[in-house]
C-alpha cells in the first residue's frame, strides 16, 4: 500500500509532536524527525520549508486540535466529567511513555527563542483554547464569568504543572493529588 503524501505530512507532524513532548524544542531536529518519523530527509524540507519553526508550529497545533475535541467531547458532561477526563489522558500519555512523553506545548512555551514566532503563538492559542473549554464547562455549571475563567486557568496550569511534576518522579501521585484538589473545587461550585 502506497501511503499519501497527506499521510506521509500527517505523520511527520505527529512525530514532531511526539518528539516536544520528549524532549523540548531544543532537541527537534529536521534531520531527528526524519529518523523519528522513518521519513526521507527530503520531504522533511518538501513539506516544512519553513524548518524547525514552520514544523513546531503544526505540532503544536495538531496536539491543540486533538486535546481541545478531547475537552469540547467530555465538556457535555460537565466540569467534573471534563476534568477527570483531562486527568485520564494525562495519566495514560505518561504511564504508557514510561513517563517519557510530556506535554509539546509546556515544552515550547518555555524553550522557543523570541524568533520563533510562530511556535510560541501556537502555543498561547492552544492554552487559551484548553482554558476556554474548561471556562465554558464552569459556566455551564453554573459558575460566574469571572470565576469561571480564572478557575480554569488554575485547572490548566496546575494539571501542567502536575504533569512536569510525574516526569520528574515517575509517578501519578501529583496528578492524582491535583485531581483531588481540584475535585474538591469543583464541588464548592456546585454547593
Amino acid at each position: 500500500m502506497v501511503e499519501s503524501d497527506r499521510d506521509t505530512r500527517q505523520r511527520m507532524v505527529a512525530g514532531a509532536a511526539d518528539m516536544l513532548g520528549r524532549a523540548g524544542f531544543s532537541a527537534l531536529t529536521v534531520r531527528e524527525l526524519a529518523r523519528h518519523a522513518a521519513a526521507p530527509l527530503g520531504s522533511t524540507y518538501h513539506y516544512f520549508p519553513g524548518g524547525k519553526s514552520q514544523l513546531a508550529a503544526e505540532a503544536i497545533r495538531w496536539v491543540d486540535a486533538r486535546m481541545t475535541a478531547q475537552l469540547q467531547d467530555a465538556a457535555a458532561g460537565g466540569a467534573v466529567a471534563l476534568v477527570d477526563r483531562l486527568l485520564n489522558l494525562w495519566r495514560e500519555a505518561l504511564v504508557d511513555s514510561d513517563f517519557q512523553c510530556g506535554c509539546a506545548v509546556l515544552a515550547v512555551a518555555v524553550q522557543v527563542g523570541e524568533d520563533d514566532v510562530a511556535p510560541r503563538d501556537a502555543a498561547v492559542f492552544a492554552f487559551s483554547n484548553w482554558t476556554s473549554a474548561v471556562a465554558g464547562a464552569l459556566r455551564d455549571d453554573g459558575a460566574r464569568h469571572a470565576d469561571a475563567a480564572d478557575t480554569a486557568m488554575l485547572v490548566v496550569a496546575a494539571v501542567e504543572g502536575a504533569v512536569a511534576m510525574c516526569r520528574a518522579e515517575r509517578s501519578t501521585d501529583p496528578l492524582d493529588a491535583v485531581g483531588r484538589r481540584l475535585h474538591a473545587m469543583l464541588a464548592a461550585f456546585r454547593a
